[in-house]
């Protein structure tokens, strides 16, 4: 496929990512205000319906849906190694919101692996 070809995809490959993310901070929003799981407690079906029917939670996995129906729509039209690498934006958008929103602690390690995900994916951009 042509690079002009994928590059017209990327607004659409973009959405895919931050909607990737925007479910994954939704669960983790939802599962943090259910505390720490007690299968014995509730059992499993209860665990399982309380988890589901957390409205965080039930928003994440339904943003995860539209998601994947964005990734198939995409897939459908550009090169899986072009488009799958995108995905790993993903990660530096939820490590930023869970840095500033979720004060979770971010260290060197982190932020340079994160420098190295944006590089690889600028790359793979302009291939």
């Amino acid at each position: 496929m042509p690079a002009a070809s994928s590059i017209s995809f990327l607004p659409l490959i973009l959405f895919t990512v931050l909607t990737n993310a925007a479910a994954q901070i939704m669960l983790k929003k939802g599962m943090t205000g259910l505390g720490p799981l007690d299968i014995g407690a509730d059992g499993l079906i209860g665990t399982v319906f309380r988890v589901v029917f957390n409205p965080f939670v039930f928003l994440g996995l339904s943003t995860f849906v539209i998601s994947m129906a964005s990734h198939l729509i995409v897939l459908s039209r550009v090169q899986l190694s072009y488009a799958y690498p995108f995905l790993s934006l993903a990660y530096v958008v939820v490590a930023a919101y869970s840095y500033f929103f979720f004060a979770e602690d971010v260290g060197l390690a982190r932020l340079a692996g994160i420098g190295l995900i944006v590089a690889g994916t600028i790359l793979i951009a302009q291939s």
